[in-house]
């Protein structure tokens, strides 16, 4: 892949327009909102950098692993460990749920990287014995794309960041000039917490921030609900 048409392949990832479903998930904001764990928008903040760094902690080792090695088998492996270490409902069928959607647009989008399309149809077939998490599906399509550990990694945490952010102004917690600002200033939040967990093995992954987990799994329970999760 040339590097003009690479720049375009990494925008178009990241692009809101791709429709991957994101948008339907509050990675528990919602839930946080309604225990009043969330009330304005210093806690707002709060939950964003919480969030980020349970996501460094939990997922980029998935998504390093996955750029480095984007094949089948590892794919396959690290889809498996991340199931097992999602304990909550919500969270694992969100997981799912996006990287599904994830992998099936990318195959169609990315028609040049036909290994996106086949390990998708083997997969489908029955003999592939994945459940299609997110993080490690996102990791793939980076090292296929041609992108680096370190891009696909801050790639992840911009785009979870991105969502959450724009959860915040669908529940009206922060309008949409409010929104832009935040994510602004969270930015080198974000780089600091992409330098404190990047490049570590899938071994380490871990939870750091086990609330969040626990306000997630409570979204099944809320009488009203506009995010899936």
């Amino acid at each position: 892949m040339d590097d003009k048409h690479f720049h375009w392949s990494q925008w178009q990832l990241l692009d809101s327009i791709l429709p991957t479903g994101g948008f339907a998930h509050s990675f528990g904001l919602e839930a946080a909102i309604q225990a009043r764990i969330v009330s304005h928008q210093e806690d707002l903040k709060n939950y964003v950098i919480h969030l980020l760094d349970n996501t460094g902690s939990l997922l980029l080792p998935f998504v390093h692993s996955a750029t480095l090695s984007p094949d089948f088998e590892t794919w396959k492996k690290n889809d498996r460990l991340l199931d097992s270490m999602l304990t909550n409902e919500v969270s694992r069928k969100a997981s799912v749920t996006q990287g599904s959607a994830l992998m099936r647009v990318a195959a169609i989008v990315f028609s040049e990287i036909s290994s996106l399309k086949a390990m998708r149809e083997t997969t489908l077939s029955g003999t592939g014995a994945v459940s299609f998490h997110h993080a490690p599906i996102f990791g793939l399509i980076c090292g296929l794309l041609g992108w680096d550990s370190t891009m696909s990694q801050r790639a992840y945490l911009f785009i979870t960041m991105r969502d959450v952010i724009s959860a915040a102004t669908r529940l009206n917690l922060v309008g949409p000039l409010g929104a832009a600002v935040l994510q602004h200033q969270l930015a080198l939040v974000a780089e600091d917490i992409l330098k404190k967990w990047m490049n570590r093995p899938v071994e380490e992954a871990c939870q750091t921030v086990p609330l969040l987990e626990t306000v997630q799994g409570c979204h099944m329970y809320l009488n009203s609900r506009l995010f899936c999760s």
